[in-house]
């Protein structure tokens, strides 16, 4: 363990076995604690010992330490809380107990209620938990994933809304030609018209306005920039910076977007006679 002085605050470094772990702390105390602490854990984790956290601890860490850095960080938090909600026994076992058996089971409990490509976006999420578990916290051994066989991805779509449906759902939505929305439902029309315009992920749409969009260029943060370090820079057509024109930006959060989704989802499973009487 060797601990240092860094300005006004203490640096304390590990290594052992190839783990090399690093903090910084207020006090040379918890600095001197904090090296004892992990030294410990790593001697622990060679011969096979574990601390009993279960996987709704682990979940929970995740959530705090790392979802919460991420532009993604909604998305994986409301899974997390849904996890921990509809799947309590498994969530309730000690982490580095849980079985390939109690993961499969959960992939197939699941496959039953939501498509495989929402699975599998979902098993990626606990992967990362499991990995961060594993090789950072050292609270387990193997992934219970290992051996599993993932669900795979949703068959790409074959079907896009042709541009009366288009119509339809934007009149809808209380959207008009020419028009700027002047209501939250309008809005989500207004984002579901900005994304068929750029390609953009809603996330990405909701940030459009005065602030990111400079002549034909719109700059905008993106889920994976914790890891890049730079937003992505979009460039949008002509038409679009005039739909754009007096937009001051969205007053609407991510969340009010998924009405589009239920609507979509909706709208292509009903029949042709059904979506008319709808719309």
């Amino acid at each position: 363990m060797y601990i240092r002085k860094l300005e006004d605050k203490w640096r304390v470094e590990i290594q052992r076995d190839g783990v090399r772990q690093s903090a910084v702390f207020l006090t040379k105390t918890d600095a001197t604690a904090w090296g004892i602490r992990e030294e410990a854990a790593l001697m622990a984790a060679k011969r096979g010992v574990f601390p009993k956290r279960t996987f709704a601890e682990a979940l929970a860490r995740y959530a705090k330490d790392v979802s919460s850095t991420k532009a993604g960080a909604r998305w994986e938090q409301l899974r997390i809380e849904a996890l921990v909600r509809d799947f309590p026994a498994l969530c309730g076992k000690v982490i580095h107990k849980l079985t390939t058996q109690d993961m499969v089971a959960w992939r197939d409990a699941r496959l039953k209620t939501v498509s495989k490509g929402t699975v599998q976006r979902e098993l990626n999420l606990i992967s990362h938990v499991f990995t961060k578990a594993k090789s950072e916290w050292r609270w387990m051994g193997d992934s219970p994933f290992a051996g599993m066989q993932s669900p795979g991805d949703n068959p790409p779509r074959d079907q896009l809304p042709t541009s009366s449906e288009i119509r339809r759902i934007l009149r809808w939505l209380g959207h008009f030609t020419g028009r700027l929305p002047t209501s939250k439902q309008a809005e989500v029309a207004f984002a579901y018209l900005l994304s068929l315009r750029t390609g953009m992920r809603a996330g990405e749409v909701l940030q459009l306005g005065p602030a990111t969009v400079s002549g034909s260029v719109a700059t905008v943060h993106h889920k994976m920039e914790y890891r890049t370090g730079k937003p992505r820079k979009i460039p949008i057509s002509r038409r679009t910076q005039v739909l754009l024109a007096g937009f001051k930006g969205f007053t609407i959060g991510s969340a009010s977007l998924d009405s589009i989704s239920i609507l979509m989802s909706t709208y292509y499973r009903a029949s042709s006679e059904d979506i008319a009487s709808r719309l």
